[in-house]
């Protein structure tokens, strides 16, 4: 199964629609068979927009102050025998596994754990828990109007492959976002990159800031 994650969209706000900064988000969303938004929609046409591609389940952020049934504070599936759990806050991201499990989804146990809010790409495996913050598609880093990341997974029974996908360009501005991706197999590390650089299990481990530090110089 192909998972399309956004989040953060915040429309509308300069722009309308998200076709408005061109096709490249929905050139990432074509052929998902699910989107999955960490919330901070703002409306719900934004949703009407991503299920032109596939249905959407929203994780209610701060800023959702409509209600749709599309829409619930938390949201937890089972997908190929993973159990999967989104919220829109999880800061600091950086807390012990077990506290974001504890404050977010009610000590629910879940082998993926999808956050928004921070604006910021995030991809670890820690305690045997995927974390993974898409970022937003076009307010990234909390930067201007401009396009920056969704996420990607794809999941079969036994293999889980997520994926920062970046988006662009943006005409005379700037990307801040990272691409990367980890790939885990019966819940053991398989392999990662970062910014198309491969990374080893112990570099993966190290938190997001340390890795870019560790990058080789181009």
């Amino acid at each position: 199964m192909r998972i399309g994650l956004i989040s953060d969209t915040h429309l509308p706000s300069l722009m309308h629609s998200l076709d408005e900064l061109g096709t490249h988000v929905g050139d990432a969303l074509r052929g998902v068979d699910l989107i999955l938004h960490g919330g901070d929609v703002c409306a719900p046409v934004v949703l009407d927009w991503c299920e032109q591609f596939a249905p959407v389940l929203v994780a209610e952020g701060n800023n959702d102050i409509f209600k749709d049934p599309r829409m619930a504070p938390k949201q937890l599936l089972d997908i190929e025998g993973w159990r999967i759990g989104m919220a829109h806050e999880l800061r600091p991201e950086s807390r012990p596994i077990a506290e974001l499990l504890a404050s977010a989804l009610d000590g629910e146990l879940v082998d993926i754990l999808i956050g928004g809010d921070t604006h910021v790409e995030r991809l670890e495996y820690r305690d045997g828990v995927l974390l993974i913050n898409s970022g937003s598609p076009i307010l990234p880093h909390h930067l201007t109007t401009r396009l920056g990341t969704i996420g990607i997974l794809e999941i079969s029974a036994s293999r889980v492959h997520a994926e920062i996908v970046t988006l662009g360009p943006s005409e005379g501005l700037r990307n801040p976002s990272a691409a990367q991706h980890v790939i885990i197999e019966r819940g053991a590390f398989v392999e990662a990159s970062l910014r198309g650089t491969p990374l080893s299990a112990e570099h993966f481990a190290a938190p997001p800031h340390e890795r870019l530090k560790r990058l080789p110089l181009a």
